[in-house]
């Protein structure tokens, strides 16, 4: 079986600058990417709320989320994630560097938040605390034929997926590249937390690219091959 890979559900962003919205439009979601590498199935960023998903995983792909093998998240963010507990059967990888960083910061959180007078806040983060505990760190190769991208910057860990197809490479970006608009612009993601990193990301995956799947807009080429 050949390696290939289909959009499930193109993201959008809340705001689009480039569409000169000056406000929330809309609640934001992370583009949602199917892989099959032989008879392994991968599910990146399933992002949309779980009746949504279930819909559009049979009205694309004809699969209930018992056939996805491993869930892989480009961040932690919570527009990349609101299907997760579609898949408890699956494995859930990020990069181990996500993973370290949103510990450190809900660790923060919790201490900060240690005498605050809202119960509901800490109930949340505990939630999170679960989720983040239940996701193991991505390997660099996590099959045989698609292999980690780290690309930080828009967060401290966040990561693509590296597919090496027939005379092409296809680079799952997440919000390293938020949309056409922003690549196109050669702009990167104004929700960074660090730009500088976020821009050597971007400027790699341009670089190796021929199709880019970006975090909240439906696939394209770069037009290099």
């Amino acid at each position: 079986m050949n390696l290939s890979y289909r959009i499930i559900s193109i993201g959008t962003l809340s705001r689009n600058r480039f569409w000169n919205e000056t406000a929330p439009k809309r609640s934001a979601h992370a583009t949602c990417t199917l892989i099959q590498d032989d008879d392994i199935r991968i599910l990146v960023d399933p992002a949309l709320p779980e009746s949504l998903l279930l819909h559009y995983l049979d009205e694309r792909a004809g699969i209930k989320p018992e056939a996805i093998d491993l869930v892989f998240l480009t961040t932690f963010r919570p527009a990349h994630r609101r299907g997760l507990a579609l898949f408890e059967r699956a494995t859930w990888r990020m990069h181990e560097a996500e993973i370290a960083a949103v510990g450190h910061h809900l660790a923060e959180m919790a201490e900060r938040l240690s005498n605050d007078e809202d119960t509901d806040t800490p109930r949340i983060l505990e939630q999170e605390r679960a989720i983040l505990e239940r996701i193991d760190p991505a390997e660099d190769k996590l099959t045989r034929r698609v292999d980690l991208f780290p690309s930080p910057g828009v967060s401290p860990g966040s990561a693509g997926l590296l597919l090496t197809l027939p005379q092409r490479t296809v680079i799952v970006a997440g919000d390293a590249v938020a949309t056409h608009e922003y690549y196109a612009a050669g702009r990167v993601y104004e929700q960074a937390a660090e730009v500088e990193r976020a821009a050597r990301s971007f400027a790699e995956i341009v670089e190796i690219a021929d199709e880019i799947v970006p975090g909240h807009d439906n696939v394209f080429h770069t037009g290099t091959s």
